[in-house]
């Protein structure tokens, strides 16, 4: 139990520009997915699969992440004079919710080097990374699943799933070979957003890591890649094609995903999790039945 994984970097210094101007004052991960912002489903999730120490990866007019996970006295104390304890116990939950510690990024120099700023915080010791675009329905396993394999492998671990192929290009894709475990394979190649038509898979890097501490000492050396970033997929590719520290294995995901990284995705993500909510369900699932009715 002492090689338990207990730390978890959620990277959350983008500039959200495809939310603008929503975005223009207020970070992309505080947008609500129907009354929660973003970063708490994340912050959940990691806290479900016993990653209690959580580092977020800042920037520039991100304080409205800190202020979210601290106390607001004010408010607190106006819904207890107000006898509102539902809505007060819904405020608090989050201020306890995990022993979190924020570092900036500074200059925005990709994913990988987002990572590497988590390096004096991890140590040298495996860790998780969670990306705030990608929510993972909370009936659905997937960081547990890739702690066990992680453990049992001794290995880095990420999160595949199988994607059209017609958008292949819009992901990391990786080419692997099975192993015993269905849900698992072996990393053999990955590729950072092939060009359209090109990707020799459909396996798709979805925004859940575990990863070995070496990745700091191999991102250190990994130049700037697509976009001239420091990307975490070619720091990945070096580990598998090297084996260092055992290598990359995927665990293939075959449950709910949401993109809220992109507008339409964002709105259907709020609607799937609306409907099936008990207190907002039977409302709505009656409207869109009508309204899709009258739709072409």
């Amino acid at each position: 139990m002492g090689n338990r994984i207990t730390k978890a970097v959620i990277p959350a210094a983008g500039l959200g520009t495809r939310f603008l101007p929503a975005t223009k004052a207020m970070p992309k991960e505080m947008l609500p997915v129907v009354d929660k912002p973003a970063i708490q489903y994340v912050v959940e999730e990691a806290v479900s699969a016993g990653l209690n120490d959580v580092l977020m990866i800042t920037g520039r007019n991100k304080n409205a992440l800190e202020n979210h996970f601290d106390r607001m006295t004010e408010l607190e104390a106006t819904l207890e004079q107000k006898g509102d304890f539902q809505r007060l116990k819904k405020v608090e939950y989050s201020n306890h919710l995990a022993d979190m510690h924020y570092v900036r990024q500074g200059d925005p120099r990709g994913l990988g080097h987002a990572v590497l700023r988590a390096r004096m915080h991890v140590g040298n010791e495996p860790f998780a990374v969670l990306l705030g675009d990608d929510l993972i329905d909370a009936r659905d396993v997937l960081l547990s699943r890739m702690l066990e394999v992680q453990a049992s492998r001794g290995a880095t671990v990420i999160a595949l799933m199988e994607v059209d192929p017609a958008s292949s290009h819009m992901y990391g894709i990786a080419t692997v070979e099975p192993t015993e475990d269905d849900d698992v394979v072996r990393i053999m190649g990955l590729e950072e957003k092939p060009v359209q038509g090109t990707a020799k898979s459909n396996l798709a890097i979805i925004g859940r890591y575990v990863l070995q501490p070496e990745i700091f000492e191999v991102l250190e050396r990994t130049p700037p890649g697509k976009g001239n970033e420091i990307q975490l997929t070619d720091a990945l590719l070096k580990l598998a094609n090297n084996n260092i520290a055992g290598g990359v294995y995927g665990v293939v995901f075959r449950g709910r995903r949401y993109d809220t990284g992109d507008r339409v995705d964002y709105i259907k993500a709020i609607v799937q999790l609306a409907v099936e909510r008990d207190d907002l369900g039977p409302e709505l699932r009656p409207w869109l039945q009508s309204f899709a009715s009258t739709l072409d």
